[in-house]
C-alpha cells in the first residue's frame, strides 16, 4: 500500500507540472533505461567472459572463484557498482554486507595464494571490454548457426 500511495503522489505532483507525455518520458521511461542499462554492465563484466562452459568437477570454493572476477578496486568501482566490484566476495559470502567485501579481499587472496588457485582482478576498462568481445563471439556464434545450421 505505501508503494501504492507513494506513486498515486508522484503522479499527482509532476502529471499537472509536466503533462503525461513528459512525465512518462522522464520520471518513468528514462530512469528505467538508464537503470536497467547500467544494472545490465555492472552485473554482467565479472561473469560473462569467465570459463565456466563444462563442469570440472572442482570444489565449491574453486568454482565459485573460476566463475567470476573482481575489478580493481577504487572510489569510483565501489561507488560505480555498489561494492560489487568484489565479485569475488561476493560470490563466497553472499549474505555479508557488500561494503565489508574490501576487508576480505586480502584473506581470500591469500587463500587463493595459498592453494595455488588464480585470483582474478581487472579494471572497469577491461571489464567493459571483455563484455563487448563476448557479445562479439555470441553473435558471431548465432550467425555462423543460422547461416550454415
Amino acid at each position: 500500500m505505501l508503494i501504492v500511495a507513494f506513486n498515486i503522489r508522484v503522479c499527482l505532483m509532476y502529471v499537472p507540472l509536466m503533462g503525461f507525455k513528459n512525465f512518462m518520458v522522464f520520471c518513468v521511461y528514462l530512469p528505467r533505461y538508464l537503470e536497467s542499462t547500467w544494472f545490465i554492465w555492472v552485473t554482467q563484466m565479472n561473469h560473462i567472459p569467465m570459463d565456466i562452459d563444462y563442469d570440472k568437477n572442482e570444489d565449491w570454493v574453486s568454482t565459485q572463484l573460476h566463475a567470476t572476477c573482481n575489478v580493481n578496486q577504487s572510489v569510483f568501482n565501489d561507488w560505480f557498482t555498489g561494492h560489487l566490484n568484489f565479485q569475488i566476495e561476493h560470490h563466497l559470502f553472499p549474505t555479508m554486507p557488500r561494503h565489508n567485501y574490501w576487508k576480505v579481499a586480502p584473506l581470500v587472496k591469500s587463500l587463493c595464494d595459498k592453494h595455488g588457485i588464480e585470483y582474478k582482478s581487472k579494471t572497469l576498462l577491461t571489464a567493459f571490454v571483455d563484455i563487448l568481445n563476448s557479445l562479439k563471439d555470441s553473435g558471431e556464434h548465432w550467425l555462423e548457426a543460422y547461416l550454415h545450421g
